[in-house]
């Protein structure tokens, strides 16, 4: 999953961003509302994490600027403010959820799960393919009944490919969707995370590389 945590307190973006880094996700953060329209216009993410009082473009305006957008991006905003009319404000500009701080961290988690779920086409949690097991809910993945050691990475790109369900993914796909936009587009982190991946699946090798394409389960 990706996502963008825009909030103009930097302490609190980065603590976010951290939290949801740990919980395997790829993140961006801005903190400014015109930034965060400017990254929302170039890249495809999961969800968004918006707080509403930014300084250059506010919240609002932000979430109203990415509905009319094409994209599944889910918005979560975030606010200090506890009336009833803001809240309802919010919803009625894009906003797919919303969380008034101060919050517990495990449900921003929770929300944020919950809406980037609903991103894309339902799947189940459990995912399977050529003998491959993945849980997304709680990270795990075994192959005909063993376990597997992966990293946070490997497992991201074992996910992207199970739910392609056969079809070529590209390495700018895997970048897009497991990295974050701190990555070089020209480094061989895909490559490198790929035969890692390979080896720790053992023979057969189920993943088929697709010259100049990508790969495939």
């Amino acid at each position: 999953m990706r996502v963008l945590v825009v909030d103009d307190e930097t302490a609190l973006a980065d603590l976010i961003a951290r939290g949801l880094t740990r919980q395997d996700m790829a993140v961006d953060v801005a903190y400014r509302g015109d930034h965060a329209d400017e990254l929302l216009a170039v890249n495809d993410y999961d969800v968004v994490v918006l707080d509403r009082d930014l300084p250059g473009m506010h919240g609002d305006e932000v979430a109203r600027r990415q509905t009319t957008r094409s994209g599944c991006t889910r918005i979560l905003m975030l606010t200090a403010a506890t009336a009833l009319t803001d809240r309802v404000h919010g919803l009625e500009l894009g906003a797919d959820d919303y969380l008034p701080k101060p919050f517990e961290f495990p449900e921003l988690v929770a929300r944020v799960r919950a809406l980037g779920r609903r991103s894309t086409a339902a799947v189940a949690p459990v995912l399977e393919r050529s003998g491959l097991l993945l849980d997304s809910n709680r990270r795990i993945a075994t192959r005909d009944g063993r376990p597997l050691d992966l990293t946070t990475k490997e497992l991201g790109v074992l996910e992207v490919l199970l739910r392609a369900d056969g079809r070529i993914v590209s390495a700018e796909e895997l970048l897009e969707k497991v990295w974050d936009m701190n990555i070089d587009p020209f480094t061989a982190a895909v490559r490198v995370t790929m035969s890692k991946l390979r080896k720790k699946l053992g023979a057969p090798d189920p993943i088929r590389t697709v010259p100049g394409k990508g790969y495939a389960l």
